[in-house]
């Protein structure tokens, strides 16, 4: 079965990342580069296992636009967004054995360095990926 992990983030982390905090602790380049490598090979331990199916980060969230229903009118809105404090900032799919396998795979990424000196928030949400509609309908 496929799953997706969803890996969420904040303008405001994006805004650390790039050294351009300015509420907290800005991360250094060799911060990122300890980020950016252990990411590396917990997508490359992935596809050795074979349970890897696809990965991509997304662009902070200054660069979103929400398309929403006001009215009956489609209203575009540029990011970030006052009421959303945490947005999806990247994904993995996998296809695992189980759900508890996947959950497995996502909690290895509490171990994601970070600035010693900030506080590490980390959450990732696991869902099965459906293959139709037909597994929407409540059972016959």
């Amino acid at each position: 079965m496929k799953y997706m992990i969803m890996l969420y983030g904040s303008q405001q982390d994006y805004d650390a990342m790039t050294g351009q905090s300015t509420d907290g602790p800005a991360w250094t380049p060799e911060d990122f580069g300890a980020m950016h490598a252990f990411m590396q090979k917990w997508n490359n331990d992935l596809v050795e296992s074979g349970e890897f199916v696809d990965a991509q980060g997304l662009a902070a969230p200054v660069h979103t636009r929400r398309v929403s229903l006001q009215n009956g009118v489609p209203v575009m809105t540029d990011g970030p967004y006052p009421e959303t404090q945490e947005v999806l900032a990247g994904y993995t799919i996998v296809d695992c054995a189980s759900f508890d396998r996947a959950t497995e795979i996502a909690a290895q990424l509490a171990n994601t360095p970070h600035p010693a000196d900030g506080e590490q928030v980390f959450y990732a949400d696991i869902r099965p990926i459906v293959d139709g509609a037909g597994e929407l309908l409540p059972p016959a």
